[in-house]
């Protein structure tokens, strides 16, 4: 006979005897798992329990709770003789920072057409290029060298090659707007100096005389801690950014892509008049990179909304001192984009499982919409 509830149930199974029919079981689990109200208790609670201590340690004796202060303690000197190590190893990437800088200064000088380098600083051997020479036959490449362009022997440098590497980079180009690249087509140079004290480092973006600002330069600056904070030791997990400073962009007229003007109608509550509003709000721009949050001393303070944009805006900062700079050329051609597009395709293919077995199979998605929106 069915339940009200459409669960079979046995009727030759004892209830004081404990006897449970596998059909209503799974009849019951069926029924649970189709009910969204249930499943969104029961994931609230699972939820509430992770993390949360067995009680064991709690139930100890003070006698072993004592030892177990004892190893905090050790733990605390291990943490201590981290910080130290990172200090040492930031002091030790300034020096060799120092080694790398004749190298960059050639690249900038490559990149911007003052220097053209010979044959023997060009014969780099690239297995790609080597292969489809292999493929033409001898009439084609004879063909193909007969009509290289000769206007091209104008071109001086490597155009658009930071702004190039910032499209190429996924965290950047969510961010480069329209009306951002006749700008970043100015960018010239991307350099990265270390600071001893406080610890941080500073980028700076050189761009040529432009029609936009009248910066030479547009600098980024943070500020890192190597040690640990005393009061919140066990966070401790190297080196991270605890602040970060912009800087002001002298706008020409006019040019002022960070912001724009919106006009609103507003009508008057007794009397019915329309009146027109102006006021000039924010626009989305890459060069809202140079005007970040500003960073309360307690990082506590921090509202959501606010740790998420420094958040963002920190590991742009250090994707750009520890990867960008350092490979630009590979960034350029787009080789150190493996390792990134490996690891985004793992992470978009589990968040898709779980956006899948959460999708109501209803649901349409609108006309018109863009994956990769800015966010």
């Amino acid at each position: 006979m069915a339940s009200d509830k459409g669960v079979i149930s046995n009727p030759n199974a004892d209830p004081e005897a404990g006897d449970v029919d596998p059909k209503q079981i799974n009849a019951l689990t069926a029924s649970v798992m189709n009910n969204p109200e249930v499943l969104a208790a029961m994931q609230s609670k699972l939820a509430g329990m992770i993390g949360m201590s067995s009680g064991y340690y709690e139930s100890l004796p003070n006698i072993v709770k004592r030892r177990v202060k004892a190893l905090k303690n050790l733990q605390l000197e291990k943490i201590k003789i981290e910080g130290d190590f990172y200090k040492e190893l930031h002091e030790l990437e300034i020096k060799y920072a120092a080694k790398y800088i004749p190298l960059f200064e050639k690249r900038t000088t490559i990149v911007n057409g003052l220097y053209e380098p010979n044959d023997e600083e060009a014969n780099y051997p690239s297995d790609e290029e080597e292969e489809d020479e292999n493929e033409l036959s001898e009439g084609v490449k004879e063909k193909v060298k007969v009509e290289d362009k000769p206007e091209d022997k104008d071109i001086k440098g490597i155009p658009e090659f930071w702004l190039t590497i910032l499209k190429n980079v996924d965290t950047f180009a969510e961010n480069i707007q329209e009306h951002d690249e006749p700008i970043l087509k100015h960018l010239t140079d991307i350099r990265v100096t270390l600071i001893k004290e406080p610890a941080g480092f500073k980028l700076d973006f050189v761009f040529s005389p432009n029609e936009f600002f009248t910066n030479e330069i547009l600098t980024k600056e943070y500020e890192l801690r190597c040690t640990p904070d005393l009061e919140d030791p066990w966070s401790y997990d190297g080196i991270a950014i605890v602040k970060c400073k912009g800087c002001q962009i002298n706008w020409k007229s006019g040019k002022n892509v960070t912001e724009k003007t919106v006009t609103k109608k507003q009508k008057h509550k007794s009397k019915g008049q329309i009146r027109t509003v102006t006021k000039t709000v924010k626009n989305d721009s890459f060069f809202n990179f140079y005007d970040p949050p500003a960073v309360p001393e307690n990082l506590d303070d921090l509202d959501d909304d606010t740790h998420a944009l420094l958040q963002a805006d920190w590991e742009m900062g250090e994707l750009i001192r520890q990867n960008i700079v350092p490979r630009a050329v590979l960034f350029f051609t787009g080789e150190a984009l493996d390792d990134y597009d490996d690891y985004d395709e793992d992470e978009e293919s589990e968040m898709d499982e779980e956006e899948d077995s959460d999708a109501d199979e209803d649901f349409v998605p609108p006309k018109g919409g863009k994956k990769g929106a800015n966010k």
